[in-house]
C-alpha cells in the first residue's frame, strides 16, 4: 500500500498530528518511531530545507493496533509463533533483517530473549500517558516500552512492570499501577483498533498525517522528511 489521502479537515494551515497506529510489540514499529524521532528533528533544525518552526510543533499520538491479539496473558514463544504464522524459518531471516536496519537509529535488537505477549494492557497505558500527560509523555513512554520489550525482554503485558516504565518515563507508577488493575480506556483502546479497522489499516507501522496523508510501513528518515515537507506545503503553500 503506496501513501494514499484519508479523509480529514480543510483550512489548516500547518501539520498538527501524526497518529501512528503501531504494536509495541512490532519491530518495523520501533524502528519507524526512531525513524519519525529522526525525521522531525533534521526538518526542526533545517529550515532552509523546507523545515522550522512548524516540524518542531508535530504532535505526534500513538494508537493502538494488536499483531497478535490472540496471545494469552502468560509470556509464550515468540519464534515458534512467528513461524508458525509465517513458515518454517520466518523468524531468523526477520531477526537477521532488522538487527542489521536497527543499528543505525540506535536500537540493539535481541530476538532471542523477547517474549510472545499480548499488548492489550500495554496500549492502555501509553492512552493513560496520553490522556494524563500529553502526547510529549506518551512519545517518551513509548520508546521505554519498546526499548523493553526488544532490547531487555520485558514482559509488556505484566500490569508491575508496565508500572515501572511508566515511572521510567518520570509518569506516576501507583497511578499507572492503579489504572492497569482498574481495567479503565479499555473502551479507548478497543475504538483505536475499530478505526484502524475502518481506515483499511491491517499492517503497521501506519502514520496518518493531520488526517490526510496516509504513510505505511517504516520509511527511511530522508523518505518522512520528503513527505512530510510535502504535506506541509499542501497545506500552507506560501511555506
Amino acid at each position: 500500500m503506496g501513501p494514499g489521502i484519508v479523509p480529514g479537515r480543510v483550512g489548516v494551515a500547518r501539520i498538527v498530528r501524526i497518529d501512528v497506529f503501531s504494536d509495541v510489540v512490532c519491530p518495523w514499529c520501533f524502528l519507524g518511531k526512531r525513524r519519525l524521532d529522526a525525521a522531525l528533528a533534521d526538518l526542526a533544525a533545517d529550515p532552509g530545507g523546507g523545515g522550522g518552526s512548524w516540524a518542531s510543533e508535530v504532535e505526534v499520538r500513538w494508537r493502538a493496533f494488536q499483531l497478535d491479539p490472540g496471545a494469552g496473558p502468560e509470556p509464550g514463544d515468540l519464534q515458534r509463533s512467528i513461524d508458525a504464522k509465517y513458515g518454517p524459518g520466518a523468524f531468523g531471516s526477520m531477526t537477521r533483517r532488522l538487527g542489521a536496519l536497527g543499528t543505525p537509529v540506535g536500537i540493539d535488537f535481541r530476538f532471542d530473549i523477547a517474549v510472545r505477549v499480548n499488548t492489550f494492557d500495554a496500549h492502555r497505558l501509553l492512552a493513560w500517558a496520553l490522556a494524563t500527560q500529553g502526547s510529549a509523555s506518551q512519545n517518551a513512554l513509548a520508546d521505554i516500552v519498546f526499548s523493553a520489550y526488544f532490547e531487555h525482554g520485558a514482559d509488556v503485558s505484566d500490569h508491575a512492570t508496565l508500572a515501572g516504565l511508566a515511572a521510567t518515563a518520570g509518569l506516576d507508577a501507583d497511578a499507572a499501577l492503579a489504572m492497569l488493575t482498574s481495567g479503565d480506556l479499555a473502551d479507548e483502546v478497543a475504538a483505536d483498533i475499530a478505526s484502524a479497522s475502518g481506515l483499511d489499516i491491517h499492517a503497521v507501522p501506519t502514520m496518518v498525517v493531520d488526517e490526510r496523508l496516509m504513510i505505511p510501513g517504516a520509511q527511511e528518515p530522508e523518505t518522512l522528511r520528503a513527505l512530510l515537507v510535502r504535506a506541509h506545503q499542501r497545506r500552507d503553500p506560501s511555506a
